[in-house]
C-alpha cells in the first residue's frame, strides 16, 4: 500500500513526498511506463464515466510506489494499473492521498481501484471487494543495529512504530495492545522516530524498509518475518462489474508474464 541519497536529505524529501526507491536511489522516470494524470489529495475527478480508471494510492511505500523528481507517482503498482488501463481501454489517473483516506476514498466514489501494497484482511474484506493477488509481502521489523530485539517474541514489551491504518498497525495493536504501538503518517516519519531513539523498532512492508535502512545508517532488519501477506487491487464494495474487469486484465498480464517483469525492474533478487 514502495524508492542513494544521505539521511538528512532522504528524510527531508520523503517526509515530503518525494521518496527515494528501494536500495536507497530514486526511481528512475524510466522505469516506470505509466503515463499518467497526477491528482493530490482526495479532489479527484468524481466522473465514473468516461475512460479513465482513477487509481488511489500512498506514495510513500518504495518500490511499490513513491514519488519521482518530477513529481509523479511512480513504482510496482503504477506500472500493474497502467497495464490494467490499457487492457481496458481507459487512461489511468493517480490520486495519491494518505493511506487511511483510500477505503473511505472508494465508498465516496472519488476513486475507482486502489493500489497501494494493500494487503487482503478480514476486516478490509468488509469495506472493499478485493482482486485476485498480484504479489506477496513481508512485514519485517526495523532496529538499530545494536539493539537487543532480535526475535518477534523481544517486542513485547516494546515501543514500536506503524504507519497508521496498515497491517503493521493492525497487527502489532492485536499482538502487543495499544500501548506498545506508536502510528506515524507514513514509514519515512516512523524510521526517523526510531533513529531518534523515540521507538524501539519499526514494523513495516520489506521492500521500502530495506530503502529506509538504506538511507539511514546505524539501522538493521531483522531475519525473523513478522507476517508473510498478499497485495491485491480494491474496488467498491459491490462493484462487480469493475471486479471482474480488473481480475481478467490481471489474469492475462500473469499469463503473459507482464506482472513478474514489472516486479523485476523494481526488485532484483
Amino acid at each position: 500500500m514502495k524508492k542513494k541519497l544521505a539521511a538528512l536529505l532522504a528524510m527531508s524529501l520523503l517526509a515530503t513526498g518525494a521518496l527515494t526507491a528501494c536500495g536507497g536511489s530514486e526511481t528512475p522516470a524510466e522505469d516506470s511506463t505509466a503515463d499518467q494524470t497526477q491528482t493530490e489529495g482526495t479532489e479527484a475527478n468524481t466522473s465514473a464515466e468516461g475512460g479513465t480508471l482513477r487509481m488511489g494510492t500512498n506514495a510513500t511505500f518504495p518500490p511499490y510506489e513513491t514519488v519521482d523528481e518530477n513529481n509523479n507517482v511512480v513504482g510496482i503498482d503504477a506500472d500493474i494499473a497502467k497495464a490494467v488501463a490499457d487492457k481496458l481501454g481507459k487512461e489511468l489517473e493517480i490520486v495519491n492521498m494518505e493511506f487511511d483516506s483510500l477505503i473511505p476514498a472508494l465508498g465516496a466514489d472519488q476513486i475507482d481501484i486502489v493500489l497501494a501494497g494493500m494487503t487482503v484482511t478480514p476486516e478490509r474484506q468488509e469495506q472493499v471487494d478485493f482482486t485476485e493477488s498480484y504479489a506477496t509481502g513481508i512485514q519485517s521489523i526495523i532496529v538499530p543495529e545494536d539493539s537487543a530485539i532480535a526475535t518477534v517474541e523481544d517486542l513485547a514489551d516494546k515501543t514500536v512504530g506503524v504507519q497508521t491504518g496498515t497491517t503493521g498497525d493492525i497487527y502489532c495493536t492485536g499482538d502487543l495492545g495499544e500501548e506498545h504501538v506508536q502510528r506515524f503518517e507514513s514509514g519515512v516519519v516512523a524510521t526517523q522516530a526510531l533513529v531518534n531513539g523515540q521507538i524501539d523498532a519499526v514494523v513495516i512492508d520489506n521492500e521500502p524498509a530495506k530503502a529506509y535502512v538504506e538511507a539511514n545508517q546505524g539501522l538493521k532488519i531483522l531475519d525473523t518475518e513478522y507476517a508473510v501477506e498478499d497485495y491485491a487491487a480494491a474496488v467498491k464494495k459491490g462493484n462487480t462489474e469493475l471486479l471482474d474487469q480488473v481480475n481478467s486484465a490481471l489474469e492475462e498480464l500473469k499469463a503473459d508474464g507482464t506482472i513478474d517483469e514489472i516486479i523485476a525492474n523494481y526488485i532484483h533478487e
